[in-house]
């Protein structure tokens, strides 16, 4: 999908400052569901750095973000290859992806 032609401009909610490069990836596929029109689900959790080759790096505390959101009820997750723990969490389908494209194709 070109996307050359787009502009994209991306709200969050109260103006909160994105800091972090965990919201890469959920950022980029929030804009690409809205092109697609193919709502993300909401019990869906994602985190990624994505590199300028389209590369999925991982992030800082991976675990405890994991954790944390089988608490509050997330079903899956899509998260970086690096930061899928050993040992599953309970309740969390967690998919790691290394490309963007994997992350597409699990969207």
């Amino acid at each position: 999908m070109a996307t050359y032609d787009q502009d994209v401009f991306i709200n969050i909610v109260g103006g909160v400052r994105v800091t972090e490069t965990a919201a890469d990836l959920p950022l980029l596929l929030s804009a690409l569901s809205s092109l697609r029109d193919r709502a993300i689900p909401s019990d869906w959790v994602i985190f990624g750095e994505v590199g300028l080759a389209g590369e999925i790096r991982p992030v800082q505390g991976g675990l405890e973000r994991l954790k944390e959101a089988a608490k509050h009820g997330f079903k899956k997750a899509i998260v970086p290859k690096g930061n899928v723990p050993r040992k599953g969490i309970e309740g969390l389908e967690i998919i790691g992806v290394q490309r963007l494209e994997e992350a597409l194709e699990h969207c």
